[in-house]
């Protein structure tokens, strides 16, 4: 049964948000991001049956990471980061301020495109889409406990590769 358009719109106006900013994480590119949520709620429209709705989030991030491992094989090379990272800092900051904004979005996004697809995509789903571990367990087909260990040491690399970059001692 196709989403009814009320649906699909309260769907759309609800998630499209997280489904951007995960898929950007995933891809390190506001266009390819831009892509993948399209193509993610352009399969919800056409898809022949609703999503439940205590999994809709859950159900759009699997989407998404699914479009986005088929564009990455498609490419078969790892997405430059988008010199557009400037965007993301908040504007009203003094320009000092803004500057080391910027460096440490650029930094993080860097650091996140070094790690494993599985790494980054679980450690988005928990931090970015604040997901349940038994939410990515069932997205990833991982066992609820490897889901939990796959978070803390995504966790745990994201941390060893950002702290040689702010000044402190690892």
């Amino acid at each position: 049964m196709r989403v009814q358009p009320t649906t699909f719109h309260e769907l759309y106006v609800r998630y499209a948000g997280d489904v951007f900013r995960f898929a950007h994480w995933l891809s390190g590119n506001p266009d390819d991001a831009r892509d993948i949520t399209s193509e993610t709620f352009a399969r919800v429209w056409t898809a022949p049956e609703e999503p439940r709705v205590e999994t809709v989030k859950a159900y759009l991030f699997a989407i998404a990471r699914n479009v986005h491992r088929k564009q990455a094989r498609r490419q078969s090379r790892q997405v430059a980061l988008d010199e557009s990272v400037h965007e993301l800092p908040d504007q009203t900051a003094q320009p000092d301020e803004a500057a080391g904004n910027q460096d440490d979005v650029r930094q993080a996004l860097a650091a996140m495109q070094t790690l494993p697809e599985a790494d980054r995509t679980v450690l988005l789903m928990r931090a970015e889409g604040g997901m349940s571990y038994e939410d990515i367990a069932a997205t990833t087909g991982f066992s609820v406990a490897a889901a939990k260990v796959k978070v803390f040491r995504a966790r745990a690399k994201l941390t060893a590769l950002l702290k040689p970059k702010t000044g402190e001692q690892p």
